[in-house]
């Protein structure tokens, strides 16, 4: 008796613990970081530094060579031994994979590939950037796999930069098309986060990342999170308000060669306002 006694305790401190150290969970928030953040390394490397920067789950991108003595990169042409090592080198990080994109593609016959590549490795949500001739192409796979599909916003004059051109994209599609709100995007784009989060409410499936040194200015460059001027801390009111469940990846894209201090610095920033808010 004494001994389950002290298993239930111990299991409810490592239960705190958890909450104490990633507050976004209480919220229904998998925090974690898309691994074009480390983009000159490979994704075997890329978990390593997501492991180290206390995060727990990951986006892949296709581009990226797998590594771990492996060359082929990490897209549905993978081979089944490739795809093996990946799934194994998930499990042995203990970090999961939830989203794969962004995703482009002028071949409509990829998607199908795409989707059922990406539900293989557990992904829950393809980030992407559909041309609109496959808009409904993606919205059938969306509830044939049971996968989400959020559509990304790269600056003005990218295609979806502005948020109501993802809500008409997706109108009268399936449930399961939404948002992927790349946050920097939006302020290089001269657009206010809080508010194109607001007008995007109820469609919100994934965010990416980033606080920026300027306004409006496409080539600015990111910062620590909440000393920019994506205002992080509205950013996450907002989505607390709009009772967001899903992902959020960190997108760093700055000190490439090194930039594991600033991922990790964001992150910690990103609790302590979360801790704020609850």
């Amino acid at each position: 008796m004494m001994m389950l006694v002290a298993m239930v305790q111990l299991a409810c401190k490592t239960q705190t613990n958890k909450v104490n150290n990633h507050p976004e969970t209480a919220l229904g928030w998998k925090l974690g970081a898309q691994a074009y953040t480390f983009k000159l390394f490979s994704f075997t490397q890329a978990l390593d530094k997501i492991d180290s920067c206390g995060l727990r789950y990951v986006e892949a991108y296709p581009q990226q060579v797998i590594g771990g003595g492996i060359n082929e990169k990490m897209d549905f042409r993978m081979s089944a031994a490739s795809k093996a090592y990946v799934q194994q080198l998930l499990k042995a990080k203990g970090i999961r994979l939830v989203s794969y994109g962004v995703i482009k593609t002028k071949d409509s016959s990829d998607w199908e590939k795409i989707f059922a590549f990406a539900k293989s490795l557990g992904a829950e949500n393809i980030t992407c950037e559909p041309e609109e001739k496959d808009i409904p192409l993606v919205s059938q796979l969306c509830d044939k796999y049971e996968m989400n599909a959020a559509i990304h916003n790269h600056p003005n004059p990218s295609f979806y930069w502005n948020p109501q051109t993802v809500l008409n994209t997706i109108k009268g599609k399936s449930k399961r098309m939404g948002a992927c709100a790349d946050i920097g995007h939006w302020v290089r784009s001269g657009l206010d986060p809080v508010k194109a989060l607001q007008q995007l409410e109820g469609h919100v499936i994934q965010l990416h990342v980033k606080d920026l040194n300027e306004f409006g200015n496409v080539k600015a460059h990111d910062v620590h999170w909440g000393t920019g001027f994506s205002n992080v801390k509205g950013v996450i009111t907002e989505l607390k308000r709009q009772n967001f469940k899903g992902v959020l990846s960190a997108e760093y894209e700055y000190n490439w060669e090194n930039n594991i201090p600033d991922v990790s610095t964001s992150v910690n920033n990103f609790r302590k306002i979360v801790k704020e808010i609850q």
